[in-house]
């Protein structure tokens, strides 16, 4: 079989099972990144408060999720949740192994290592922003939604965006360790196309070429996110 054919899009070609593989990877990787907005920003918060156990607490988060290998998460996530919700079954009468979709595991694993960084992203976006805004919003009695609203969450964005451009970059790549759980993502697929065709070393390169697309694509279009906030916030200071 020629390489024409076996990247073809016809019957014997493997085209679309890559390409659909990489759409997968993608809307994995905003899972992942959508879950660890949230559970990055609770653990910022936690880390930005006055109270000593929060902070302790969102520290331990991050340094477990940035210390632990990104495949051990994933394996224990996969069967240490397979594990708790067949014994929550069993509780009702179901028997047998019960596994845990392969996505979900991946949304939630990749993300909670997502947001482990995205906590520091956030809470060095927090405190980039001037002190002086925020007492100024106080001392004229503008209420707390509004403040967050038309000073804060602005700003948080604008400091963001460079370090959740890196984040997204890194889960697009670690969302390949999730082929470990059977999910035809872009290197599942890669996988069993080579071990089909004994075609690995061709069908590695195909997979490379199409991350190094996904992270080229997603690159730019986070620069160009950055450079319209940027030119949003230069519009705003001028007109002040």
């Amino acid at each position: 079989m020629s390489l024409f054919q076996m990247f073809g899009f016809g019957p014997d070609g493997w085209g679309s099972a890559l390409l659909l593989g990489a759409l997968l990877t993608v809307v994995l990787t905003i899972a992942a990144l959508f879950t660890g907005a949230i559970f990055g920003g609770l653990v910022a918060a936690a880390k930005l408060s006055r109270f000593r156990a929060l902070r302790i607490v969102g520290d331990l988060y991050t340094t477990v999720f940035r210390g632990v290998p990104e495949l051990l998460v994933i394996y224990l996530f996969y069967f240490g949740g397979s594990s708790f919700v067949s014994t929550i079954g069993k509780w009702f009468g179901a028997d047998g192994f019960v596994s845990v979709p392969p996505f979900l595991i991946g949304a939630v694993a990749v993300g909670m290592i997502s947001g482990s960084y995205q906590a520091e992203v956030y809470r060095a976006a927090v405190l980039a922003v001037a002190r002086g805004e925020l007492e100024a919003a106080r001392a004229i009695g503008m209420p707390v939604h509004m403040m967050a609203r038309r000073i804060l969450i602005p700003q948080v964005i604008r400091y963001a965006l460079p370090g959740l451009g890196n984040v997204w970059q890194m889960s697009l790549k670690d969302s390949a360790l999730i082929s470990v759980t059977g999910l035809a993502e872009l290197m599942r697929t890669s996988q069993i196309a080579a071990g089909s065709t004994h075609q690995y070393f061709a069908f590695f390169i195909a997979g490379g070429l199409l991350y190094l697309v996904m992270t080229s694509i997603s690159g730019r279009i986070f620069g160009r996110a950055e450079a319209s906030v940027a030119r949003s916030f230069r519009r705003s200071f001028a007109r002040n």
